[in-house]
């Protein structure tokens, strides 16, 4: 119910299922991130929080197509001098799937306050 604290007064929330099985990584982030930001409903806002409660199911069964796993390389920085970490998608994916798609779904979201807000309404199973 925390969720629904953050919903403009007067919406219903709205809940959307996405079967991940077979599909590619990619394609599915890009639908989760547009329903995230209530852009598929008729009261679209940009600076208002969207009422789409996103579930992704069977996240372990999407695709990688191409050479991604191995030549897709993350880097973040430590914040020490000379520390910049780097890993590729295959060892993200390896260690935990659904922060590695909670990531890509972040990444496809604008850059703004309410970013970290709208990745509170999905879900990964």
């Amino acid at each position: 119910m925390d969720k629904l604290k953050e919903l403009q007064k007067g919406q219903e929330r709205r809940e959307v299922t996405i079967d991940a099985k077979d599909q590619s990584i990619g394609r599915v982030a890009s639908k989760v991130a547009v329903l995230l930001q209530g852009k598929a409903t008729t009261d679209y806002y940009p600076h208002k929080l969207g009422n789409t409660i996103v579930t992704v199911l069977n996240i372990r069964d999407v695709k990688v197509t191409g050479k991604k796993l191995t030549d897709k390389v993350y880097h973040r920085w430590t914040g020490y001098i000379g520390n910049v970490k780097s890993e590729t998608l295959q060892t993200k994916m390896n260690r935990d799937i659904v922060k590695a798609f909670k990531d890509i779904v972040r990444g496809m979201l604008p850059k703004n306050t309410l970013r970290d807000k709208r990745l509170k309404n999905l879900i990964v199973k």
